[in-house]
């Protein structure tokens, strides 16, 4: 067979794929209003019609009636969507396009022509599943980070410029990376379940996440004091995996199945009222286990049973009696007034939503309550919170160029709003926003933080 047969061959079985794979119902649920176009972050950076929620789902149904072939054009369409589904919440016809995306990023990964980035993506796939599955497999590997870092070569690779044969945007992610930290919250806090402290509320099983428990430690370490100072019991179940967004948003849906499952059986098992996540993309994915494993008829149950007790930590923490002693109420849509005097010790802050906090787990007013709570605090709402910082999982690494698009227009926005610190609810977000002002040169004046470090530096004392 020649290489034209054989990759006709392909985008034949690529096509019925995704006729068998997409929801049918869903691609006629689109109207075609344009609704979505002026959330789309793609479309507001491109203007093209192909690059919107409306253009790539007409893609989608051309492919499914057989009226075009899923071909590169095809592809790259769908590879630059940032899957932040900023479309959802404001479609008429509450389209499920992150589902679509889903379905056809599913297709792709079993059959579309391995061009030199997909093979990249399939090797790293291969090579990540077995660690992020068994966590203490990551803390392992953070440890060579955490020497790269801590014994000097990192500076000496700085100082000598030994990193310029990579690419500007992976040199600046290697400046802004987080230092890591081999222990994870569990040996950092010293055990795995935690009494809560006053007035008892429930049980939580705290989800530690994969990148958060080796590069954002102190946030786990800090999501567990809060929790337990708002009247919850911890449990950090030790057996739980990552929660499979990484393998999901990359098309590869049954390594992502394998770790819900893992997931699903270890909460249970640990007998608790509610799942905390303090990072919006891992809850995000962690709600949708119920449409994950929809087709396993004996995983069905406990899966919705599952997404129904994941909440975010901002959630938790505004249940909580605790902070009723903090001047202003969370219930506030508004701060309350503050004198000249007050405002000018204030620190100013804004803060970038989380996409999928906001756009999946509809639970985007939470952080902005917390920051309400905290005395000497001027927050200011940053415009255009709600649209994507570019981030997305690893598409800053496969889609730079739109990545750094979009955060220099959100660097344009945190400038307006002149505040000291930016506050975000995901590791991904935090990352991006400080390659942002590492771009604007604005790292030595601009703060990037985690909500809950924010919250606990604040309150705990």
């Amino acid at each position: 067979m020649n290489s034209k047969e054989h990759g006709d061959q392909r985008t034949g079985a690529l096509q019925q794929q995704l006729v068998h794979t997409l929801d049918y119902e869903q691609l006629m649920n689109c109207m075609r209003c344009g609704f979505c176009q002026p959330a789309c972050p793609t479309f507001q950076q491109t203007g093209l019609e192909a690059a919107s929620p409306r253009g790539r789902i007409a893609l989608m149904k051309a492919v499914a009636d057989g009226l075009m072939e899923p071909d590169e054009a095809f592809k790259q369409q769908m590879d630059l969507c940032l899957g932040c589904r900023a479309c959802e919440p404001v479609c008429p016809s509450d389209v499920k396009y992150g589902q679509l995306l889903e379905q056809t990023k599913d297709a792709l990964f079993e059959h579309a022509e391995p061009t030199a980035g997909a093979l990249t993506v399939r090797r790293l796939h291969k090579l990540a599943k077995p660690i992020f599955k068994r966590h203490r497999r990551l803390r392992l590997m953070s440890t060579i980070l955490q020497a790269y870092q801590r014994s000097g070569l990192q500076r000496l690779a700085d100082k000598g410029k030994l990193l310029r044969w990579l690419p500007a945007h992976m040199q600046t992610m290697e400046r802004i990376m987080p230092r890591a930290d081999s222990r994870g919250v569990v040996k950092r806090v010293g055990g795995h379940r935690f009494a809560a402290k006053g007035e008892r509320i429930g049980t939580v099983g705290m989800f530690r996440g994969c990148i958060m428990d080796v590069l954002f430690t102190e946030t786990n370490v800090n999501t567990v004091r809060l929790l337990t100072e708002s009247g919850y019991d911890v449990v950090i179940p030790e057996e739980q995996s990552c929660c499979g967004a990484l393998f999901s948003h990359s098309g590869d849906r049954d390594t992502a199945r394998e770790f819900a499952k893992q997931n699903v059986k270890v909460f249970r098992d640990a007998k608790v009222d509610y799942i905390a996540s303090n990072a919006g993309g891992c809850g995000a994915m962690l709600v949708e286990y119920d449409h994950l494993l929809a087709d396993e008829a004996d995983w069905v149950e406990p899966a919705r049973a599952f997404a129904a007790q994941v909440k975010d930590i901002s959630e938790l923490l505004l249940r909580s009696k605790r902070w009723n002693h903090l001047p202003e109420s969370a219930a506030q849509a508004e701060p309350a007034p503050q004198s000249d005097a007050a405002r000018d010790n204030a620190v100013t802050v804004t803060y970038q939503d989380s996409c999928h906090l906001r756009n999946v787990m509809r639970a985007g007013e939470g952080p902005r309550q917390l920051l309400r709570l905290i005395p000497g605090t001027n927050f200011v709402e940053l415009e255009g919170a709600e649209v994507c910082c570019g981030s997305a999982g690893i598409y800053n690494l496969v889609q730079p160029q739109m990545a750094n698009d979009i955060v220099d227009s959100r660097m344009k926005a945190v400038r307006d709003t002149r505040a000291s610190i930016i506050l975000t609810s995901n590791p991904g977000c935090l990352l991006q926003m400080k390659i942002g002002a590492e771009r604007e040169k604005a790292s030595s004046s601009i703060q990037v933080m985690h909500v809950v470090d924010y919250f606990s530096e604040k309150i705990l004392k």
